[in-house]
């Protein structure tokens, strides 16, 4: 368990400051955990590396004939799992917090005299910048099998912070689950039956015209898919307005509803 010390404090000091102190600290706290413990994000970027060359080198081809001409399957592709990376990724915001819910961490930080909010914010800053690092890895390894950007880079860069905010606001709903399972095996057996329908049933490996009628009615108006279009849409140098639109509206909601649910958990967790 890593140790966590609080800032001294004056009067001078303003909530804000105290509660900004608190969440560098947690943040701190919560990257060390991937210093001392490397095989986490080794393992979590695996994952992703796998996808591509499975989806690729082994399902590319026939995934190519349900493709509009000119688009190739790899940059068709990519955007997708860029997202998907993300949306995996957040299960480690669950486990996380649910593991420090066990293990009696929790209560030690409320006995402290530190900012409620420090313990979640920190925990999703923390998978944030995890984040940050394994969607710049993905898009290396995307290049190395010629992925290409068609749009500009500026473009480019706009996907990327579109789809790395996703995935902060999807931590928040991960969050929740993680502090309503109070332990790591459950939190990571909850998850999966939410990401999945999320992740699969999205247009982020196939297009959604591919699908049965009753299946394009959720894929198409999920917030994976939203996402996914957007990014691939900023990628390919296609209009993307309206899908970056319904991206931020998702974005909006998923805070609105998971923030004050997540909070409200933390206060009844220990």
């Amino acid at each position: 368990m890593s140790a966590v010390t609080t800032t001294p404090r004056t009067r001078k000091d303003s909530r804000l400051q105290f509660a900004l102190l608190d969440w560098k600290t947690i943040t701190k706290r919560n990257l060390l955990t991937y210093v001392r413990k490397p095989d986490l994000l080794v393992f979590s970027t695996i994952q992703p590396v796998m996808f591509v060359l499975l989806f690729v080198y082994v399902w590319g081809g026939a995934m190519q004939k349900n493709l509009p001409a000119g688009v190739s399957y790899i940059d068709f592709l990519m955007p997708g799992i860029f997202v998907q990376t993300v949306t995996f990724g957040a299960t480690g915001t669950a486990i996380g917090l649910a593991a420090d819910l066990k293990s009696g961490l929790i209560e030690r930080f409320r006995s402290l005299p530190m900012a409620r909010s420090a313990v979640l914010f920190g925990r999703t800053g923390a998978d944030l910048a995890r984040n940050i690092f394994v969607a710049v890895l993905m898009a290396a390894v995307g290049f190395l099998v010629q992925f290409r950007i068609h749009g500009t880079w500026y473009a480019f860069v706009g996907a990327m912070m579109l789809v790395l905010a996703f995935g902060y606001v999807f931590s928040w709903v991960m969050a929740t689950i993680g502090l309503i399972a109070r332990d790591p095996e459950s939190a990571q057996a909850a998850a999966f039956p939410l990401m999945a329908p999320l992740v699969f049933a999205s247009s982020a490996f196939v297009p959604i015209t591919s699908m049965p009628g009753w299946l394009q009615a959720w894929a198409k108006f999920q917030p994976v898919s939203v996402t996914a279009n957007a990014a691939r849409n900023l990628v390919l140098g296609r209009p993307a307005g309206e899908d970056v639109l319904k991206t931020l509206l998702w974005c909006v909601v998923l805070l609105v509803v998971f923030v004050p649910l997540a909070v409200r958990r933390y206060r009844k967790a220990a």
